[in-house]
């Protein structure tokens, strides 16, 4: 944890790597004191190649699609990526993709824009993933190229958590995990505040939690304004959107 000379509640991101230590060092840019153990970790999936012939483009939800995509990938390089945002988009281009779209706001607002072009389009995505409303245009492959495994809470961080602050909560799936091992472990859940990414995730993570806030949009640099703004009460911390 980083020190100010100012209290405020801790902050913990449990999110797997490479995630976590984005989170770790855009928080600590922002000021916060923030901290933690990833949860999870995120494990590649074998799956089967649709013929490139019959994909317009790819439908990326996370970067983690690109980095856990694997060799076939290769299957589909020079087509159009449909991305859900900048990192993903990094990633894609990275990989060699032509980024044709990036969303704001989730995964179905690059659906939405393209209500009414005739696609056909590769979804790689992870095990756990957001049902989509697909325009009748467009037809959806989808693909599992990646899991997140859940792994126990150490005691480390059991014991940091029992002092209070507030959990920040990426996924639905993060939020049932944390859920259950506070209740495992015997944390008392009136000490902790979560700060969630959407309100599907705040469903996810139950009750008797302290507080409990949904960020504006599902963007990381306004769940680390919420954290910031649940850990200071009325006092928030400056975060800079070009960093995130």
């Amino acid at each position: 944890m980083t020190s100010g000379s100012a209290y405020q509640r801790p902050v913990f991101t449990i999110r797997p790597e490479p995630g976590f230590s984005a989170t770790l060092a855009k928080g600590r840019a922002a000021g916060l004191d923030i901290g933690g153990t990833p949860l999870f970790e995120l494990r590649p999936v074998a799956w089967d190649a649709p013929d490139p012939a019959g994909v317009d483009g790819l439908l990326l939800g996370s970067a983690n699609a690109v980095r856990h995509g694997g060799s076939a990938l290769a299957h589909y390089k020079g087509k159009s990526a449909f991305v859900v945002g900048e990192a993903t988009a990094e990633a894609a281009r990275g990989a060699g993709f032509d980024v044709a779209m990036v969303g704001e706001g989730g995964l179905q607002s690059v659906l939405d824009r393209l209500a009414g072009r005739n696609l056909t389009l590769l979804r790689l995505a992870g095990a756990e993933r957001i049902a989509l409303e697909v325009p009748d245009t467009i037809r959806i492959v989808t693909r599992t190229a990646y899991e997140s495994v859940a792994l126990p809470m150490p005691a480390s961080l059991a014991d940091s958590l029992r002092a209070g602050g507030v959990v920040m909560l990426h996924s639905a799936a993060a939020a049932r995990h944390f859920s259950d091992e506070c209740t495992k472990l015997g944390i008392d859940r009136g000490n902790l505040s979560v700060a969630a990414l959407g309100p599907r995730i705040l469903a996810a993570a139950g009750d008797g939690w302290q507080e409990v806030r949904a960020a504006q949009s599902p963007r990381e640099s306004d769940l680390l304004a919420l954290a910031s703004d649940m850990c200071h009460g009325s006092r928030q911390a400056t975060i800079d959107p070009e960093k995130m």
